[in-house]
């Protein structure tokens, strides 16, 4: 399980790292033009955050594998991020319309593999807590 956890790690790093392109990618600067200064500085800012927690969580996951599959505090921790990506899986299907992704080839495969690694997440977190 600790090579799981190490995987898991450098995923986050990984999927952390992308949101850099995220302003560029999606037009920010354009697309958020017509809010007002706090609304786009709020997208910018929460952005930031959002990445950054993501690659601490990787970071946790790359350097203390062992702590968080052997011991009661990684345990709790596992708890802990075993819940936050299972809400991050529930939101995939229940809060992002389909219409941002059905009858659009990049945008199914993209929907398809965040699913599938929100699942993968879920899963190992919430095994290591069972366990």
């Amino acid at each position: 399980m600790e090579i799981q956890i190490k995987v898991i790690g450098i995923l986050l790093m990984v999927l952390a790292l992308v949101h850099v392109v995220f302003p560029k990618y999606f037009n920010w600067k354009e697309e958020l033009r017509s809010l007002n200064l706090v609304n786009r500085e709020i997208m910018y800012v929460h952005t930031f955050f959002i990445a950054l927690v993501v690659f601490l969580m990787g970071i946790l996951c790359f350097i203390s594998s062992n702590e968080l599959v052997s011991t009661n505090f990684g345990k709790t921790i596992s708890l802990g991020l075993a819940i936050f990506w299972t809400f991050r899986l529930i939101f995939q299907f229940f809060v992002y319309s389909s219409e941002l992704w059905k009858g659009k080839l990049f945008e199914t495969i993209v929907h398809i593999v965040f699913s599938l690694l929100w699942i993968y997440l879920s899963l190992i977190f919430w095994m290591i807590y069972l366990n």
